[in-house]
């Protein structure tokens, strides 16, 4: 992966490193790392990762960032996804504690000092805030499911996902225990790296809006692909093969939820006439709804 800087001598290790994604954004996502930049706390590096954009968005981080000390433009040839994007940037991040925003959102500027200050108070190692939606340019409330809370949220993460990745601060040592993001996951890899990592730790949470989320926009991964719960699905599946440190209350509320999510794919797929999703629907249910999928 060709990288943007030039060489120049070795930098200490930042506190934080910040993962910007982004496939064909050149209109945005200069906001999001000019919200970086203007951050209270200033021990961070930042990781742009172009992930083969082709609408001028690279050429554009290059000539806008591309000589910025704490910027690093990195650049894929081929488009292999968000997860892939994030991956490439956590193995050349530097830092202890890893941030992520996605290319069309934005931090607000106490956004990283606040995070490490609660960190530093309560001694966990996952922190995320409360955050303010923006949709088609207009202020919306998050309905009252999208609720945010903190401690051990795994039950609360299992409906959808609870935690908005550009709210996130984690450290370094929790990739380590439950892996990256998974790249074979075309949408909802975020949720599936929630639940990997919702049962293994507890987190902090902050009701402050430190951070704007953006949506409505035509190339959002929920409007790319039907049957969203599909891959939920398969997250949900992958806790219970791998026998993750769940109570019996959590696990059966998981197989539940798998059956549910499973059964509501199904049966619109069969609607639909989509014969091959419904199959391989139905590999889960048979599996997972009469009990145990280990029994």
């Amino acid at each position: 992966m060709p990288e943007s800087t030039k060489s120049e001598p070795a930098r200490a290790a930042p506190l934080i490193s910040v993962i910007i994604p982004v496939y064909n954004r050149r209109s945005v996502v200069g906001r999001a790392v000019e919200s970086v930049l203007a951050q209270t706390c200033t021990d961070f590096e930042i990781l742009v990762v172009d992930d083969g954009s082709n609408d001028g968005t690279g050429e554009f981080l290059l000539d806008e960032f591309g000589q910025h000390g704490d910027v690093r433009v990195l650049r894929c040839d081929a488009n292999d996804g968000v997860s892939a994007a994030r991956n490439s940037g956590l193995a050349l991040a530097r830092g202890e504690w890893m941030a992520f925003l996605d290319s069309d959102d934005e931090w607000k500027p106490r956004k990283l000092e606040r995070q490490m200050e609660a960190l530093n108070e309560c001694g966990l190692k996952v922190c995320h805030t409360e955050e303010i939606w923006i949709r088609n340019g207009v202020r919306v409330n998050p309905h009252k499911h999208h609720r945010k809370y903190g401690g051990r949220i795994f039950l609360r993460a299992l409906p959808l996902c609870v935690m908005s990745p550009s709210s996130i601060v984690i450290h370094r040592s929790v990739f380590d225990r439950i892996g990256h993001f998974d790249e074979s996951l075309p949408a909802c890899e975020d949720y599936d790296f929630f639940l990997r990592l919702t049962c293994r730790y507890d987190v902090v949470y902050l009701e402050e809006e430190l951070m704007v989320k953006y949506g409505g926009h035509e190339d959002q991964l929920s409007r790319a692909h039907y049957a969203m719960d599909r891959f939920r699905v398969k997250a949900l599946n992958r806790i219970l093969e791998e026998n993750a440190p769940l109570t019996d209350q959590e696990r059966e509320t998981a197989r539940r939820t798998l059956v549910k999510k499973a059964r509501i794919v199904h049966d619109g797929a069969l609607r639909r006439g989509n014969s091959e999703l419904a199959a391989s629907m139905k590999v889960y249910l048979e599996r997972w709804e009469l009990g145990d999928g280990r029994w």
